[in-house]
């Protein structure tokens, strides 16, 4: 595990779609080891089809609950930003990454096109998260 990695918290601006699966991925891999949260700038719901995306790969995001980022405080080990265009602003923390992702709900069409784009998304998300997941669960070297 990466030098004192514990907590980690994913920002987006409503916590309905890109963070909420980038917290159920990493709940999926770490287990009881680290300390996940998700949040955005407001809390709103968890988005239907992020829901169905993510049961699609197996990980059931029902159980979790929108919150905004005055929900879940500060001092995160790292905190990870999934927004294309306007993020919260981190709490104070240790590591920030930014990765710039899509917002599925803003896609337009048809339902069948709408959850397209969720699962091209998702894909993208579960990429990063398990490269992510690898460099903070990784044994340390003495």
């Amino acid at each position: 595990m990466l030098a004192g990695v514990k907590r980690v918290l994913f920002l987006c601006a409503h916590n309905s779609a890109r963070s909420q699966m980038a917290e159920g991925f990493l709940r999926a891999i770490a287990g009881e080891r680290l300390e996940i949260q998700s949040a955005g700038t407001r809390a709103t719901r968890v988005h239907p089809l992020a829901i169905d995306a993510m049961r699609e790969v197996g990980i059931d995001i029902t159980h979790h609950e929108s919150k905004s980022i005055d929900d879940v405080g500060e001092g995160w080990d790292v905190v990870v930003t999934v927004c294309d265009a306007s993020c919260p602003v981190p709490p104070r923390s240790g590591l920030k990454l930014r990765w710039k992702v899509p917002d599925p709900s803003t896609a337009g069409g048809t339902k069948t096109e709408r959850v397209q784009v969720f699962r091209g998304v998702r894909d993208s998300i579960e990429k990063r998260v398990r490269l992510l997941a690898a460099t903070l669960l990784a044994p340390q070297a003495n």
